[in-house]
């Protein structure tokens, strides 16, 4: 809430400020609960401490759409203000241009922002622009947490840094890629996007060290002695005009400093089998020291937004009204093996999961199988 800005929030919009707790409140804890009812506790909770502001009406404190963020007020050309999202339209037109700038300078992406998709963007730019922002993002497979971190850290002016895993990829190797990332974000001072997925992290080992960025910002013995003199010689000068002391503690005070504040994770896990539990048990930092952004399963206006993008091209339907059709039955049936799914674990206790990928590898299915059987009878 700090990120209030005084001539944005004065005694006459109280209300947004209000709106501003809810929703930072909302982030901070709804956002870690995975059970319907534990987030049915958490809103009577909120429902309670609203009483607190009694001059205004619950429905006007929580109404849609509640979204915090400062990069739309950036991309404006104005100075960066965390203000509340007025239109759900006006922030989709934003992302959309963003994507297709995306696609133009960096690489191709082809996403679908559907409204679930346009708060997790807004979620991890609010936690990755933040000092020591580091999120954890965990979802099923093909949920989008890797594509949506690489166009918010677009958004966010953050270059993204990656790592390449190898059969020979060892503890060695990442040690030389994190001091790549350290040098780029404390030295240099570059805002950097560390994305990590689970299936990077062939060796437990190599969790140490991320629990130590994210816990500390520092890892043992990282550099050796005149490879970390060189570093502290390179940032003395910012340092000191910073105002710190000119001494070789202050110093890497400072580059520690830097790297905290610039360098952010986005760890992507699966909560597929046990990994992630032990994971965390064993190395706290992965929890403590992040915020998540759980990524459950699409929606149904998602699923058939998604299915009328890839349908749009296909000339082979008469009108627009057989393709919605068409779309919102494949969103019926990807539905209806979720609730498959829940029948399947209760009897055989064993899960069953349906991913975003198996959605778009149906709708690809249908449209070789739609043109194959178009081809055959022209």
């Amino acid at each position: 809430m700090l990120y209030m800005d005084p001539s944005s929030y004065n005694r006459n919009n109280v209300l947004d400020a209000v709106r501003m707790w809810a929703h930072e409140a909302i982030r901070v804890y709804h956002d870690r609960l995975i059970l319907p009812e534990d987030r049915t506790k958490f809103h009577e909770f909120l429902g309670n401490a609203m009483k607190e502001f009694s001059e205004f009406k619950p429905s006007d404190i929580l109404a849609e759409p509640l979204i915090f963020t400062n990069f739309i007020t950036a991309i404006k050309g104005h100075e960066p203000a965390y203000l509340c999202v007025k239109d759900m339209d006006e922030l989709k037109n934003i992302l959309d241009a963003k994507l297709q700038e995306y696609n133009e300078n960096v690489s191709s992406m082809d996403l679908v922002l559907f409204s679930i998709a346009c708060e997790h963007i807004t979620r991890i730019a609010r936690i990755v622009d933040q000092p020591c922002g580091n999120a954890l993002l965990v979802g099923v497979g093909g949920s989008g947490k890797q594509s949506l971190s690489k166009l918010t850290a677009f958004i966010c002016q953050q270059d993204v840094f990656r790592i390449v895993v190898t059969s020979s990829y060892s503890k060695n190797d990442l040690k030389t890629d994190i001091q790549t990332v350290f040098q780029k974000a404390g030295v240099i001072g570059q805002p950097t996007m560390f994305i990590l997925t689970d299936a990077q992290i062939v060796n437990n080992v190599f969790l140490v060290f991320i629990n130590d960025i994210l816990s500390s910002g520092w890892i043992p013995e990282l550099f050796a002695k005149d490879e970390l003199d060189g570093i502290l010689g390179k940032v003395r000068n910012a340092a000191k005009s910073a105002g710190v002391e000119d001494a070789p503690g202050p110093i890497f005070n400072f580059f520690i400093d830097q790297v905290r504040r610039n360098l952010h994770m986005a760890l992507c896990m699966s909560p597929v089998g046990d990994t992630l539990r032990v994971r965390a048990r064993m190395f706290p930092a992965l929890i403590n020291c992040t915020s998540i952004d759980w990524f459950f399963e699409w929606p149904q206006d998602a699923l058939i937004g998604v299915a009328e993008k890839f349908l749009a091209p296909e000339e082979v339907f008469p009108d627009d009204d057989i393709k919605t059709r068409i779309a919102k039955h494949m969103a019926f049936c990807h539905i209806s093996i979720d609730t498959a799914n829940t029948e399947f674990r209760l009897q055989m206790r064993r899960n069953n999961y349906t991913t975003p990928t198996s959605f778009l590898e149906l709708i690809k299915f249908y449209i070789n199988l739609l043109n194959e059987k178009t081809g055959k009878i022209d």
